[in-house]
Parts: C-alpha cells; sequence; structure tokens
C-alpha cells in the first residue's frame, strides 16, 4: 500500500491524541495546511507531494497536518469531511480556506497566498541554487527506484519519459509515454516529449549539421536542407535559431511539402517551456499565414 513519505520538521500526521498540539494550537500562531488524504487513492498520494514541496518553500511559516482518514475516521468526522483529498487551510483555529479534490500546484499556491506571504523570489532561488543539479541518468534511476515502489503513479512515467529524453534515450521514452493513462497524454509535458520524439525521428537519416549548411550556401531556396537544419537546431538547443528556419521557408513558399514549415512551428511550440518566445514567434508565424 502507498504511503507518504515519513514527516519532516513542517509536517505533522494528526491524531485524537495530538489533534490539539499538533493542529489547533499552532494554527492560532501561523495558517496550517491540512490534508484528509488515504492511501488507497493515487489523487491523495500525489496531492500530498506536492503540499509537501510547498510547505517546505514557506522554511516554517506554514505547517502541513495530515489526517489519513481510514486510520483517524473521527478527526475527519469533525470536519465534516466527505470527499478524499480535502485540504482546509486553518487560521486562529477556524477553517479559513481549502478545496476538494487534486488542484493543480500553481491554484494551491495562489490560495495559500491570499492568506500567508508567499516566500519571495530571491529566497526560493537561493534554496535552488544551493542544491546540486540532478542529472537525466540521476533521475532516471531516482524515478525508476520510486516506481517500483509505488507503481499506481502513473504521473512518474511522465517524468521517467521526460528524463529519458533529457539523456537522449528516445526509444525509452517513446516506451514510457506509450504506458500512460489517456488522463496524463494531454499533460504539456507529454506533448513535449512527443514533439521532441518527432524530431528525433525526423533526423534519424539526416546529414550533419555542416553539410546542410554548405547545401544552403549553394541554394538558399534548398527548403529541405533548411528544415533539417532547423531541426539539428532545436534538438542542439539553439531554438530561436531553428524557429528562423522554419519561418524562412513559410516566407519562401508556405506551401512547401504540404505546409510542413508550419507543423514544424507548432510542433516546436509545444517543445519550447517559454510561454514569452512563443507568443512572439506565434505572432509572426501568424503575419505570414493571416
Amino acid at each position: 500500500m502507498p504511503e507518504l513519505s515519513p514527516p519532516a520538521s513542517a509536517v505533522v500526521d494528526i491524531t485524537p491524541a495530538n489533534f490539539e498540539t499538533g493542529l489547533l494550537q499552532p494554527s492560532l500562531t501561523q495558517p496550517v495546511l491540512v490534508l484528509f488524504w488515504t492511501p488507497r487513492s493515487e489523487a491523495s498520494i500525489s496531492l500530498g507531494s506536492a503540499l509537501e514541496s510547498i510547505t517546505a518553500d514557506y522554511r516554517g511559516a506554514l505547517t502541513l497536518a495530515r489526517v489519513d482518514v481510514d486510520a483517524q475516521a473521527q478527526v475527519a468526522a469533525m470536519f465534516g469531511v466527505r470527499s478524499i483529498p480535502t485540504v482546509i487551510l486553518m487560521r486562529e483555529g477556524q477553517p479559513a480556506d481549502g478545496f476538494a479534490g487534486a488542484l493543480p500546484e500553481a491554484e494551491i499556491r495562489e490560495m495559500l497566498g491570499r492568506h500567508v506571504p508567499p516566500p519571495s523570489i530571491e529566497e526560493v532561488a537561493g534554496d535552488e541554487a544551493a542544491k546540486p543539479a540532478e542529472t537525466p541518468q540521476q533521475a532516471i534511476a531516482r524515478l525508476q527506484q520510486e516506481l517500483a515502489a509505488t507503481p499506481e503513479r502513473a504521473e512518474l512515467k511522465l517524468d521517467l519519459a521526460v528524463a529519458f529524453m533529457q539523456a537522449g534515450n528516445a526509444q525509452a521514452a517513446a516506451a514510457e509515454l506509450d504506458a500512460l493513462p489517456a488522463n496524463l497524454e494531454t499533460d504539456d509535458r507529454a506533448k513535449r516529449v512527443r514533439a521532441q520524439l518527432e524530431f528525433a525521428d525526423a533526423l534519424r537519416d539526416a546529414p550533419p549539421m555542416a553539410e546542410l549548411q554548405a547545401r544552403l550556401a549553394r541554394d538558399a531556396n534548398d527548403h529541405a536542407a533548411r528544415d533539417l537544419l532547423g531541426l539539428r537546431l532545436l534538438v542542439d538547443g539553439q531554438t530561436e535559431a531553428a524557429l528562423e528556419q522554419f519561418l524562412d521557408i513559410l516566407k519562401a513558399d508556405r506551401n512547401w511539402n504540404e505546409g510542413l514549415a508550419r507543423k514544424r512551428l507548432i510542433a516546436a511550440f509545444l517543445g519550447i517551456d517559454d510561454a514569452d518566445l512563443v507568443a512572439t514567434w506565434r505572432r509572426r508565424m501568424s503575419s505570414l499565414l493571416f
């Protein structure tokens, strides 16, 4: 049976015995986030992990109190909890806010922001900078261990697909994507990896970058070479240079190869984790099409 991680310093598991000292009394001086969960619910496990991470960001200014409704039905009944998971924010001994079900992390943080000052960007950035960067190989090993322990956590398969793609193992990434449940297939990260797999497949037998550049030097209208050069630049992390290649094809012949340049741009946008950059290039593409 899956479990949440052991309590950290700002996390406490609530029972009738410590209800007063672990939940009510602390809420008189600072906000306490109460999670009603069950190990039978994957949504509970995922939400619990997210709340632990959010609580850690507040560095002692917020406490997470967890109530296992299977073991502590009496505590759950005191709050009138009817659906699992449920989250209640306690302030000054009284419920101040909350929600039922699993919300995206951004919405949880927004809700908390109405009641407790969020950690500063500088503080969060300092914490992140202090952590050693995890390599794709380390991420793969960690995620495989977590999946072995909790195979029902399908979201870990998506994390693993991302890690495999970052490590350059497209075949393994594709296998993890194919194993995802339907509700995760439309996740932005899944779309991003699918786009990256599409690019990797198109480059399987492509000439090296120097040869493609030489072809374009001889003939600027060699759209096939420009298309492959754009893909190579994109995979190499030279995002804007890559998008420029696709846009150049669109300028010269918007219908080339059944509108492939437009399709490349749209697929590239899915793989770019920068909303402002995508918005800029979408406008440039639209100015040529409409």
